[in-house]
This record gives C-alpha cells, structure tokens and sequence, in this order.
C-alpha cells in the first residue's frame, strides 16, 4: 500500500541571505543531516535543492511552524509525496518486489506492473519567473492525482505464510547455504498459490543485511560485495534459478512412453528388467542401487524404485526427436512467460548434437538445467488431465476510480498428453509417495 509523505526541497536563490545559515542549521536539525552539506545546498547558485524525501508529516508540521515563527515565506517548499509500505514486512518478498526512491517499481510485481501501480501525481500549475515569483494573474490550477490500480494477486496468505515457515526450518536444519525454494502451483488455472524462497528480507527495508551474520559484518563490508549480498537475496529463485531436476523428471519420460504406447500396461510384470546398470553407445549407466539389482519390473514399479534403466531404455524407445517433441509441449524448452520479471530459461542440448548417451542422461533427469516454475508447469500439465495451463501471479486489476474488475484471464497452452495417459502417471505418483523411494527420500524435489 502506498501512504502520504512529504518532500522538502529548497530554491536556494529565493532564501534571503540574512537566512541562509539560520535555515541549514533549522532543515539539518529537523531532518538529521550534515550542517555543512545542508548550508552548501542552501547557499548554493541552483533552482532547486532536494532537502529530504518522503518524511513523515510530523516532522514536515515542525519545519511549517518555525517558518511561520521566523517569518520564512519563500525558498523553502514541502510537497505533498508517498511511500510504499508493507505491512507483511518479509512476506513473499521475491514476488512482491519493492519500489525505488521516486516509488519506481525495482523488483517483482511492482516492476512487472509499475503502470498499473503508479498511477498519476497530483500538481499546482502557476506561471512564474526564473526566481520563483508568480507572472499574470491567472492564479493557481491544482491537477487532482489519481491513484494507481489495485492488484489481486494469486497467492494465498495463509499457504504462503505455512511454506515460509517451513522452507526456514527446513534450510537451517540441513545446512542449506544457497538457501531454497518452494512453488504450489493450481494445475487448473495456474494460480501460483505459494512461492516462496529462503532466505527472504524486510521489503521496508531492502537494502539492509537481512541476516544476523551480515548484520555483523556489514559496515565492513565493501560497496560491491554489499551489492552482490542483495541482489543475490532479492533474486527470485523459483524463476530465476536452474537447477538439474534428477529423478523427478521420470514422470516426463513416464507420460511420454505412455502416451505413444511404447508402455500400455504399466502394472504388467516383467515388463523391464534391471541388472544394476545399461550399455549407452558404450558408456555403461548404472542403476542407484547397482550393487543390488532391482530385477523383474513394470513401469509402476520402476518409477517406485526411481531405476534408471527403465527410463533409459524408454527414452531410446521414444527417441530424440519424439521425446523433444515432449520437451516442447511441456514447455520445458520455453520460458513460461510468468507474470514476473527475470524469468530465466532451461540449459538443454541442442536437439541436433543430442546423441544416445545424452538421450539417456535426459530420461532420468540429468545433464541439463531447468527453472523449479518450469517443472512445476510441467508437473501441473499431468494433474491437470493433460492440459498445460501457463503460470500467474496476478488474477485481477481493479481500476482505482471507477472500481471495475479486469479479470487476467487463464492461458492455456494445449493438450499435451492424454487424461487417459494422465490418470496412469497420477496413479504411480502416487504409489511413489505411498509405497516407493520418495517415502524416505530426504532430498527428493517433489
């Protein structure tokens, strides 16, 4: 939200120079600033000075009664101005965003929708000379300001407050020192329910340390390596980070082997075999559990003991053209054009320098790089019977003076499997989450 402040400026040439020593003393009392800089602003050749910029009324009412009382009439001018705030402090910081010095959007939502958000400032128009005094008789005109639009967003607070806390927990417990990310995603209008990344910062505050470490360190720290610090904890990890997926990109490989009946019976016994490792153009792949084979398997049972054989030999099955074709509708090879800013793409190889053993590596979710929004998209696409649905973070805009609703509407990007197909990889998910490896995975991503 955006509350009402004041800016003190200064024509310096419009201050009597009986007044100018007794007006930086007054200005560098009232706004906590350094006499010798306020007196060189005030004394100096210049239209206009900026004193201090958006400061609370109280402290503005105080200037106000003392030129009043100093029979101070001109030179000195506080206009009405406004500051973000935000009552939630840190929450959903990296989506948020924050707004610069002039309430410019610099980071996430506000940056994505400035035009919406910044609405129009108010002014006086008057005719005057160079040194301030008005010409004519026309008098003032006041141009009323308007406010910005207001945004509803996706996410929901109290899903957003509960993955917080607990992506916190979860990274100081594990020591986790590049910190972490959690996205929950609605696979059927791709409402972006939660994302949350750790660590977070006051967005009151956001050039502050936001750790008690770097709250130590700070003041001795150089200018570049406190820029670096920032930057890195304002950066939005769960759209501008890749990362290499591992064994959860199975069910990607699963939808497609399905979906081109490479696999039609996925409980059928027998189905694949592991004897701890496959030969890939000569290049021997091993199993996780290669010292103890997981023998006879169906494909439900392969994604349970998340064996990379079985997903190798159906990413030779399906082949490179066939599985980039998948890659694609899944839209694993595009951005998925969120609605925040610094979205960052996936690192695969180019489909024409993929050869088998990168085929393999591919199948079990390795050798390749791909955002957490990425492969959540992806994900949502087979929850959501095969329907890819573009991910958002902003669902509605309510225009400040006539309150109408603008509803964003909800992007589909096509069928990408079947619900057929669907049901069956949903079914083995689940069966992973009840009866397989996921069950006391520690480290497993989703």
């Amino acid at each position: 939200m955006s509350s009402t402040v004041e800016t003190v400026t200064i024509n310096p040439g419009n201050i009597d120079k009986n007044n100018k020593e007794k007006v930086a003393k007054k200005l560098s009392e009232l706004f906590s600033l350094d006499y010798e800089k306020t007196l060189k602003k005030v004394t100096k050749r210049s239209s206009i000075e900026t004193i201090a910029k958006k400061v609370d009324k109280e402290k503005t009412d105080l200037l106000r009664l003392w030129m009043q009382e100093n029979n101070i009439t001109s030179g000195i001018n506080i206009d009405e101005d406004t500051k973000r705030y935000y009552p939630y402090s840190t929450l959903a910081s990296q989506i948020i965003g924050f707004c610069g010095s002039d309430n410019q959007g610099l980071d996430g939502v506000e940056a994505k929708y400035e035009t919406e958000l910044k609405g129009r400032k108010g002014a006086i128009q008057r005719h005057t000379d160079a040194k301030g005094a008005e010409i004519g008789h026309e008098g003032e005109k006041y141009v009323s300001a308007i406010d910005g639009n207001d945004l509803v967003l996706t996410i929901d607070l109290t899903i957003q407050s509960i993955v917080e806390k607990y992506l916190q927990e979860v990274c100081i417990d594990n020591k986790c020192t590049d910190g972490g990310n959690i996205v929950i995603m609605n696979p059927q209008n791709g409402d972006i329910l939660a994302m949350a990344t750790y660590p977070s910062y006051d967005l009151n505050k956001p050039y502050e340390p936001y750790t008690d470490e770097l709250k130590q360190t700070w003041d001795s720290l150089e200018q570049s390596e406190k820029t670096k610090n920032l930057q890195a904890v304002w950066r939005n990890k769960a759209i501008a980070d890749t990362y290499e997926p591992g064994s959860v990109f199975k069910v990607i490989t699963a939808s497609a082997s399905i979906e081109e009946g490479i696999v039609t019976d996925i409980d059928k016994e027998g189905e694949f075999c592991c004897t701890g490792g496959i030969e890939v153009a000569g290049v021997r792949i091993k199993c996780w559990r290669h010292y103890r084979p997981h023998g006879s398997e169906s494909l439900r049972q392969g994604l349970m003991n998340s064996c990379n054989p079985v997903f190798i030999g159906l990413g030779q099955k399906i082949g490179v053209n066939k599985y980039y074709s998948y890659l694609n509708k899944f839209r694993l090879l595009n951005k998925t054009a969120i609605d925040l800013p610094g979205e960052a793409n996936s690192i695969f190889l180019a489909e024409n320098k993929a050869g088998p053993v990168e085929l393999a590596t591919i199948s079990f979710g390795q050798r390749f790089e791909i955002t957490p929004i990425q492969l959540v998209t992806a994900v949502s696409a087979i929850a959501n019977g095969g329907n890819s649905i573009a991910p958002r973070i902003v669902k509605q805009i309510i225009n400040s003076e006539t309150k109408d609703i603008t509803d964003i509407p909800v992007k589909n990007n096509g069928k990408v499997i079947s619900k057929e197909t669907s049901e069956k990889v949903l079914s083995m998910m689940e069966s992973v989450v009840a009866e397989g490896t996921r069950q006391k995975c520690k480290s497993c991503r989703l």
